[in-house]
Parts: structure tokens; sequence; C-alpha cells
């Protein structure tokens, strides 16, 4: 069986060292060769031609992110960051994201050898997803943002549902209080598209998004700037309120609970589930509680299975749910489970699930 080829670009031989050891010890991977800054890395792109490269932000004489907006323009493959967890390596990081990069890797900024190794399962799970995305040139994915509807309005075409639900449940649901959304790889960009469409009167949104606490702020920071709702990092018992977008802290579990008539986060500090925190699962889970038919639920492109039991618990409290299709996710992991488990009630791609919600929500 042919392996999965990567490329290592880092200035940090030490990195590059640690980074070999991990990924040459899955047996489906192969590590070809590394480099030291973008200029040799392009040369080994030419010469080694790797499956998926792993790219350092912070490097000399050209920084990841200027290297990373070349290659996806001129030859676009697939690329996971390493970035630091800081606020600054958020930020960036997250550009990395919106520019093409399909994940990345958290380096420590201590003790890196033995924390490295910590998540080396993860590491190889993330390089071995990323060899099975395709990736668009960055001009071709500019240019699909800007003749879509997010560009010109939200389209009000009718949108039938792929998975027809109940006509009971249908003409019995209340008007939507609440839209809860999960993601994980892939998500920042699929939430903030999503949210670009939804208007300032739109119900609160409550996001589990899959990111390290490091980037939380960054995040409701570049989710706040692409929408017209007011997105922050959810704090624990705050009220959720109509034009409001509430986001999970990266190591805390967001739940929803009632307090007399109204809504209100709680923030949870137990274990992980399904090796998450914040865990999509505990977040669908309490809405299913507590919310009910007045929620719509929202599956977006993830690595895992995390949500899927959540959401076929919101589907039967009454709730509808929306899960992204394979073809616009990056990877079909958590919606794909919902889908298998019988949680959607619709399925649609990227582009069309804002005018889903739009739809349902009146």
């Amino acid at each position: 069986m042919r392996k999965i080829t990567v490329l290592i670009v880092d200035d940090s031989a030490l990195i590059r060292n640690l980074l070999s050891q991990i990924l040459s010890s899955s047996p489906l991977i192969a590590v070809v060769g590394t480099a030291s800054d973008p200029y040799m890395a392009r040369e080994k792109i030419k010469k080694l031609n790797p499956d998926v490269l792993t790219l350092d932000i912070e490097m000399p004489k050209m920084d990841g992110l200027t290297f990373l907006r070349n290659l996806m323009r001129l030859r676009p493959m697939p690329v996971v960051m390493v970035s630091t967890l800081t606020e600054q390596g958020a930020h960036v990081t997250l550009e990395a994201l919106a520019y093409g990069a399909v994940d990345f890797i958290s380096k420590p900024k201590v003790d890196v050898a033995n924390r490295l190794n910590e998540y080396a399962d993860e590491i190889i799970n993330k390089v071995l997803m990323a060899s099975t995305v395709q990736v668009r040139t960055l001009d071709a994915a500019m240019l699909s943002s800007e003749n879509s509807p997010n560009s010109g309005g939200t389209s009000t075409a009718k949108l039938d549902p792929i998975i027809t639900g109940s006509p009971k449940k249908q003409m019995n649901r209340s008007k939507a209080q609440l839209i809860a959304l999960g993601a994980s790889t892939g998500g920042t960009e699929a939430i903030k598209y999503v949210v670009s469409k939804m208007p300032a009167s739109s119900p609160a949104i409550v996001i589990t998004q899959h990111l390290p606490i490091a980037f939380s702020q960054s995040f409701a920071n570049h989710v706040n700037q692409a929408s017209e709702m007011n997105a922050c990092v959810a704090q624990h018992g705050q009220e959720i309120l109509p034009g409001n977008i509430y986001i999970a802290p990266g190591d805390k579990h967001l739940m929803v609970i009632t307090k007399g008539s109204h809504y209100v986060c709680q923030l949870d500090d137990g274990p992980p589930v399904n090796r998450h925190k914040p865990s999509v699962d505990i977040l669908f889970h309490s809405v299913a509680q507590n919310v009910g038919s007045h929620a719509i639920g929202v599956m977006l492109t993830g690595m895992g299975v995390d949500g899927a039991k959540g959401m076929v618990e919101m589907h039967d409290s009454g709730a509808i749910n929306i899960i992204q299709d394979e073809s616009s996710s990056v990877v079909w992991g958590m919606p794909g489970e919902a889908y298998r488990l019988g949680a959607a009630d619709y399925v649609q791609p990227l582009e069309r699930i804002p005018a889903q919600i739009l739809a349902l929500k009146a």
C-alpha cells in the first residue's frame, strides 16, 4: 500500500526531528524531506511532490503565512500549520485556515519534546486526514466566495429536505428561539460563512468549535467581524439573547440551561467527552433537554464523531437539524456520523445552510 508522503517545513531543528519521528512511526506515512525555510521548501516541493506539507508560521526569510498564500495560488496542496499556543499564534493560524490550510498542530512553548509526543496520535490523524482533502487554489476559493450567496444576499429558493422529517413534527414545531451549532476540522471558516449571512435580528446562536483556549478570543473576534450579530466567548451565567453568538471557551464545555423564562450559558469543567473539551455532544445534549422543539441544530464539517449522539437527542426532542453535506465538508466525520444515526432533517451544502436556517426560524 502506498504511503502518504510528507514534507516538514520548520526553522527549528528540534521540531523537524520530533515531527519526523512522530509521523514516521505510522506505517501509513513516509516523511520524504524537511526544510528550514520557505525557499528550501519550494525547491523540495518541486523535487519530492509530497502529499501533505506541515508548515511553521514563524520562519526566517519568509513567514509561513506569506508562503502559504503563494502556495495556494500557484500549487495548492494540503497543508497542516504548526502554530504556537499564543494570542498572536491564534490570530495568524486562523488567517492561515482562511487562506486554505486544512488544519493545525499546536506547538507548546515549554517542554516541547514531551508535549508534542503526548499528541502523537492526533498529529498523525490530522496529517492522514489532510491527505484526503481536495484543496482548491486561493483564487478559485475567492472567486467561489464572491459568486456565492454571501456576496449578494441569501438565496430564498425553496429548500426541500433531503431527509423528510415527520409532517406532524414540522406542523407542531414552535418558532425557533435558539440555534446550536457544532464543528471541528474546517469549522472556523464554515462558521464564519454561516454567521455572515445571519441578520442582527436572528435567534441567539451557541457554538462549540474544537479549538484550544488560547485561540478562543481570536476566533470570537473573527466571527464577530464576519457577522451582523454580536459574537463573544461565552461566560458562565451569561444570559442568552437574540442577535448574539456565544462561543464555547477552549477549556470548558458549554451548556444551555433555563433560569426562569430565560436561557443561560453554563460552563462546565468536567472531563473531555469524545476526547474533546469543549464537546459538541455536551452542548447538544443540554439544548435537547432545555430548549427542545424551540431549537435548530446545525452540524458542520469536522473530524470524528463528537456531537452526533447529541444531535440525535435534539432530533428526538423536536428540534430540526441541518447537517453539512459531504461534498462541501473539509472532512465528513461529525456530520457524516449524525447522518448515519438518523439525526438529520436537512442535508445541505455549506452555501445553502444559512438560507435553510432562515427558512426554518420563522
